[in-house]
């Protein structure tokens, strides 16, 4: 008498079968299309052009008290500045009531006795600057660059005596200070754990709400079978919109891509591991679309636009957030995508990131395969 039949732990067979037939699911699924094509395209136009760190064009006072030749020269300084958009006046008064109501984000007043101060050996402050610090990075900008505009305007003038040592500022990777050169790398990475996360969770809850879960489970096909089957869709999915993203970075925005698409795309599918990885989980869990978005929402997209060094430094926050980031893929994923447009293949500064995403990735599909069952017990 013949034994059990085994059945192998990974089919080829059913897994391709499986992943046909996700690929139809996603096919025949509009939303699934507009989440991994369209909102791309829309992210990225929002993040290059509607969201900006770089401060231009700051409406500021320039009082001049004083009728002299050297305070007109300084106040067409400040003028000629493309940072600065001058309002003039010859009273403080006339700009204390624009900078309350916030149509001026500071005023620079240049002393009537500004000659005399120029003129004196003593340390004395030569102009005033007033800023409206209910925006501190704006107040700090328009304070250290009315203080750039008179060190400038004190080296161009014929009389001053040179100093042995020059500085010239040089910047490294984004020469021209656009903000946009690393904001929309980052974006690429959020864009990627919406589709990773996001897109995985519901769609593999939607399958236990509509009961095409239980179809799956009662045929031969193992867990791995049907893991496998899940992710090879949503690999290729992510992957292109991945491709997708960058080439509207580097055609569309010019973006620099100084390191190869190769990098590029071997950093996309590390991360992928995680964050579909992590979609599979939430569905695990939570077997209900809404809940399923929540969590993504709550463990993927936010993590991923708070904590990923995405908008806000990740040295400037507290040490207990310092090491939460550490567990949040898109912290490796950012830093990996703004390595590779603007640096290029640093490979050291690279495979760490890697690393940490593989195991992260692999942490999340171990808890998916120890919580997913061939069972309809919950």
């Amino acid at each position: 008498m013949s034994g059990p039949v085994r059945v192998p732990a990974l089919s080829p067979r059913r897994v391709l079968a499986l992943a046909w037939k996700e690929s139809l699911q996603v096919v025949r699924d509009p939303s699934v299309i507009l989440i991994a094509f369209v909102l791309p395209v829309v992210m990225l136009f929002l993040f290059a052009y509607a969201v900006s760190l770089d401060i231009k064009s700051v409406h500021i006072g320039v009082v001049l008290e004083s009728d002299g030749a050297e305070a007109q020269s300084l106040a067409a300084g400040f003028a000629a500045t493309r940072y600065f958009v001058v309002h003039p006046a010859r009273d403080r008064r006339e700009v204390q009531e624009e900078l309350v109501g916030g149509r001026l984000r500071g005023f620079v007043v240049i002393p009537a006795d500004f000659e005399r101060r120029l003129a004196s050996s003593l340390p004395r402050p030569l102009i005033q600057v007033v800023t409206d610090a209910t925006q501190p990075n704006t107040a700090n900008f328009v304070a250290s660059y009315a203080q750039g505009v008179l060190a400038g305007w004190l080296a161009a003038r014929p009389r001053v005596v040179l100093l042995p040592l020059s500085l010239e500022p040089r910047f490294w990777f984004n020469p021209e200070i656009e903000s946009h050169r690393f904001l929309v790398p980052g974006a690429i990475a959020v864009v990627m754990t919406i589709i990773g996360t996001l897109l995985t969770a519901l769609v593999v809850a939607r399958e236990w709400e509509r009961g095409t879960m239980e179809a799956i489970l009662s045929t031969p096909a193992t867990v791995g079978d049907i893991i496998a089957g899940k992710l090879l869709p949503y690999i290729v999915l992510g992957l292109a919109a991945s491709l997708l993203s960058a080439l509207l970075a580097v055609t569309v925005f010019g973006v620099p891509l100084r390191g190869s698409w190769l990098a590029l795309i071997v950093l996309s599918l590390a991360f992928l591991f995680p964050a579909l990885g992590q979609g599979l989980l939430i569905s695990t869990l939570a077997r209900n679309q809404f809940i399923a978005s929540q969590l993504a929402m709550f463990s993927g997209f936010l993590p991923a636009f708070l904590l990923s060094g995405f908008l806000f430094e990740i040295g400037s926050m507290p040490a207990p957030v310092r090491v939460i980031t550490h567990i949040i893929p898109a912290r490796y994923f950012v830093s990996s995508l703004q390595t590779v447009f603007l640096a290029g293949d640093v490979w050291p500064l690279l495979l760490p990131n890697i690393g940490a995403m593989l195991g992260i990735g692999s942490l999340l599909f171990g808890l998916v395969r120890l919580k997913t069952r061939k069972s309809l017990d919950v």
